[in-house]
């Protein structure tokens, strides 16, 4: 391969590496999928990789066992929040992806947006949601439709496109059900679309065509009427433009290694950026492989660089 991303390393010099997937969250699902693929891609690379669920195994095993290195690919709480992160750095072992600092923090949406507020990084107008919220208010403030979801959940889980006001509570309790913080946000029509990058550049941008803009958890995984565009067929300075916008947000979180941005792109020309995923799906229908392979990066090539980057703190 001659990507300048390709590893540089022989996969003897990685070690013992474990895969950690699964995990407590209520992404365990997808996480395990995605586990399994990156298992089975270093396993082809000639990585001696092993799977390791911390949802049944303790988290001290790791070193007991003489693993060298970690590639996270849980999804969600208890691994993408950094608190799994945390754990490994005590240990001191290399992990793939971003730091404790970033991780928690690009698991917070509330505080995501806050951090690109102050920067002046476009991001959908929000409100915090509490039980005693004034449904009038918000509508008001934000309109509607507008999008009502937990701050820490990942995969669309417990998130809710509100077109009515009396829609906003129900949205409200189905959210607060997954977590204490819970946010409404200014919905914005346009076209959806996804920025990955690796090792500090930006990959091709992938448009996503969901049947009624509805890109939800069953839609991602698990069905094959979401079409995807890569190329994005955006002009070239503009795509230009919001990859460099990605990398400035993801290096304003402090992320490192990996990643992915959602962002949408209204029909003004203006986008605004939704969230950041620092450990992005690796399913068969997952947007950061598609974006490396449009790079000229396989899947194998790809997890071998994840790997490649793993650090400790």
């Amino acid at each position: 391969m001659n990507s300048p991303l390709a590893s540089r390393l022989s996969p003897a010099d990685f070690g013992k590496v474990a895969v950690l997937m699964g995990g407590r969250s209520a992404e365990r699902e997808i996480s395990l999928m995605s586990g399994k693929n990156v298992l089975e891609g270093l396993k082809r690379k000639g990585v001696d990789a092993h799977a390791f669920d911390p949802a049944e195994r303790e988290l001290f095993e790791l070193k007991r066992d003489g693993y060298q290195r970690a590639f996270l690919i849980l999804h969600g709480r208890y691994g993408e929040d950094g608190t799994v992160q945390g754990a490994l750095e005590t240990m001191g072992i290399p992990y793939t992806g971003s730091g404790v600092m970033a991780s928690a923090l690009c698991m917070d949406k509330l505080r995501t947006k806050l951090v690109w507020l102050a920067l002046g990084i476009p991001t959908p107008r929000h409100a915090v949601l509490t039980a005693d919220s004034d449904w009038g208010s918000v509508a008001k403030d934000l309109g509607l439709p507008l999008i009502v979801k937990p701050a820490h959940e990942g995969s669309s889980i417990g998130l809710t496109k509100v077109a009515t006001l009396e829609k906003i509570q129900p949205a409200y309790e189905l959210a607060a059900k997954c977590d204490t913080l819970v946010i409404a946000e200014e919905f914005i029509g346009g076209r959806e679309l996804t920025a990955a990058f690796l090792d500090d550049r930006a990959l091709p941008l992938i448009r996503i065509e969901a049947p009624q803009g509805n890109y939800d958890y069953q839609n991602k995984y698990f069905t094959d009427v979401v079409k995807y565009h890569c190329p994005s067929g955006l002009p070239i300075a503009q795509e230009r433009d919001l990859q460099a916008t990605v990398i400035r947000a993801a290096r304003a979180l402090g992320c490192a290694g990996w990643g992915r941005a959602d962002l949408m792109l209204r029909g003004d020309g203006r986008a605004f950026l939704l969230e950041m995923n620092t450990a992005p799906g690796m399913t068969g229908h997952s947007l950061v492989p598609m974006a490396a392979r449009a790079a000229g990066i396989e899947f194998d090539d790809l997890v071998l660089r994840i790997l490649e980057l793993a650090h400790v703190g």
